[in-house]
């Protein structure tokens, strides 16, 4: 029995099913019972104490997006670096049910590049909740390197010291923020010159064809002698 053909209208004018928006990948993101992410910034000087404790609440469902933010992995595809316009970088990380079990902390170390060395710019001590942490101020055109070492459990006294898991570390180099702008400004500039420069040929030409010619009168209107 075929349909009547108002229903088959009605099927193919209907609109498609709303796509649903992409889950964020597992690991990358705290635990719904861990609100915070407790941090201590470590000073440089081993005389000046061990930093004060912080708290800071997790960046849930966030996305990197061009052309407001670049994103950077490490080698191990487990770091990975936000750098977001306003010069601040998202450094986030994500580890498997096991691994975070094993895990009582991380040891987060940043340094940027000179000239002929590489100097140190911040050491953080992060809770074992931690599955982020933003910087909220980096240079232009400083090439930066950020490792992040998880910290084993402490062993037990009769039991075997737990292996210490490598760090993974991302590179990045923040963009100029004021470049682009820049760019546009300089794009728009170099279109008005050229069509002023356009208008000003025209110009000129209609000038050169119209007044520095002289003007011949026709020969109906000359009078005869």
């Amino acid at each position: 029995m075929r349909a009547p053909p108002l229903l088959l209208l009605l099927a193919a004018c209907a609109p498609p099913p709303c796509a649903t928006a992409a889950p964020t990948p597992p690991g990358w993101e705290p635990a719904a019972d861990a609100p915070w992410c407790p941090y201590k910034v470590l000073p440089e000087g081993p005389e000046a104490g061990g930093g004060r404790l912080c708290f800071r609440s997790p960046a849930r469902g966030f996305r990197c997006q061009a052309p407001g933010c670049a994103a950077h992995a490490s080698a191990g595809r487990s770091l990975r670096a936000s750098v977001l316009r306003n010069r601040s970088v998202l450094l986030q990380w994500r580890l498997g049910p096991a691994e975070a079990r094993r895990v009582r902390a991380f040891a987060l170390n940043c340094s940027w590049r000179g000239a002929y060395t590489r100097f140190p710019c911040e050491r953080v001590l992060l809770g074992a909740s931690c599955r982020d942490y933003l910087l909220p101020d980096v240079h232009d055109g400083v090439r930066y390197r950020l490792c992040l070492q998880p910290l084993p459990l402490r062993a037990e006294p009769a039991g075997a010291p737990e292996p210490a898991v490598p760090a993974e570390c991302v590179e990045f180099a923040a963009e100029p923020a004021g470049m682009r702008e820049i760019v546009v400004a300089m794009t728009a500039v170099g279109g008005s010159i050229c069509v002023m420069l356009v208008v000003i040929c025209l110009l000129v030409a209609y000038i050169t064809e119209n007044l520095m010619h002289p003007a011949f009168g026709r020969p109906g209107l000359r009078r005869q002698p």
